[in-house]
């Protein structure tokens, strides 16, 4: 089959369109024919190479896969062949208590695919039965792979750690990405009052679009000044926070009293420092936010069907292409998710 691999760490230039054996399911496995795979920026970290994780080599990227079933393990049952899906990234034991209570992304096992195993830059690709999830039929194969990785990750932010209420403020940092635009859209559906960052006026008119209330070009103006300025001094009760150590003092220095800050990454670092006097003295609470439970995906999935969300397309590349793809997430040309086409 064709793939894209990498046999060692390094620019986008690693990225090889290449000829690897096809796989073959386990007997609890699928085997997915691929269709489109999303963009993430952890594929860029893995790519670059993580300090302390090794990853295994030859290695496919990939977690947000939409595809067709293949075949199956001889212990699969009820999941037709030919029937069109999308596959959950994240990959527990299935065994342990987090995983056996639906806490599958607390698994101390927990990884993804395109992580540490084989993932969907490739024409095929194997994933646990449990992973699949039957695809709404109003979604092409590439809007399909847009949801999984970032709708998870906003709506366990949102709604499972910080428990996002109507009328609250929130800050959403980056309403270009991925997980931002699912962000801002979650966020106005549990009703609140949506103030997000972007690095042009041209991505301000598209976050303005999904629903965004305020933005601040954060190239032109300061973060925390223009949230202090929109909340006549206040601050906001909830920051939505994946950037890292460029944004964290003015992430922090956004917050109301009593407010609440939610990271589920450190895109620019992750060094971030904070002043523990302001944390106490402001009744701060900070949430760390890893991934999602498989359960979290089929709200989400309703609320596509019932197009009261849905997933930023921002350019789709053939498989070929994956290396161009990686420069274009790596410059945050990007609005949106950039997809593989396979």
């Amino acid at each position: 089959m064709k793939a894209v691999v990498f046999t060692q760490h390094g620019g986008p230039e690693v990225l090889t369109y290449t000829d690897v054996p096809e796989p073959k399911p386990r007997a609890d496995e699928v085997l997915v024919r691929v269709r489109a795979c999303a963009l993430n920026h952890l594929d860029l970290w893995i790519r670059k190479g993580i300090p302390g994780i090794q990853i295994p080599m030859p290695h496919i990227n990939g977690s947000d896969i939409s595809g067709e079933i293949a075949a199956t393990g001889e212990l699969v049952t009820g999941i037709p062949i030919g029937q069109k899906i999308l596959l959950q990234p994240g990959i527990g034991c299935g065994r342990c208590a987090a995983c056996l209570a639906g806490n599958d992304n607390l698994c101390r096992n927990y990884t993804l695919l395109g992580y540490l195993v084989p993932g969907g830059y490739a024409e095929y690709v194997c994933a646990p039965a449990r992973n699949v999830v039957p695809m709404p039929a109003n979604l092409s194969f590439e809007e399909g792979a847009a949801i999984p990785l970032v709708f998870i990750t906003a709506w366990h932010m949102l709604v499972t750690r910080v428990k996002l209420q109507p009328g609250e403020d929130v800050l959403i940092l980056g309403g270009g990405s991925g997980v931002g635009s699912a962000g801002i859209q979650i966020a106005k559906i549990l009703g609140a009052r949506v103030i997000t960052t972007v690095g042009s006026h041209e991505k301000a008119e598209k976050t303005r679009a999904l629903g965004a209330d305020e933005v601040i070009v954060h190239t032109r103006q300061q973060i925390n000044a223009e949230v202090k300025r929109l909340t006549n001094k206040r601050g906001v009760d909830v920051v939505f926070e994946h950037v890292g150590e460029a944004t964290w003092p003015q992430s922090v220095a956004s917050l109301a009293v009593n407010g609440r800050l939610v990271t589920c990454g450190a895109t620019t670092g992750f060094d971030a420092r904070i002043d523990l006097r302001f944390l106490f003295s402001r009744h701060l609470s900070i949430l760390g936010s890893y991934m999602g439970s498989k359960a979290e995906l089929f709200p989400v999935l309703d609320l596509v069907v019932r197009k009261q969300i849905r997933p930023v397309l921002d350019k789709v590349f053939p498989l070929a292409e994956a290396a161009e793809a990686h420069r274009r997430l790596e410059d945050r040309a990007q609005f949106g998710k950039i997809i593989l086409k396979i």
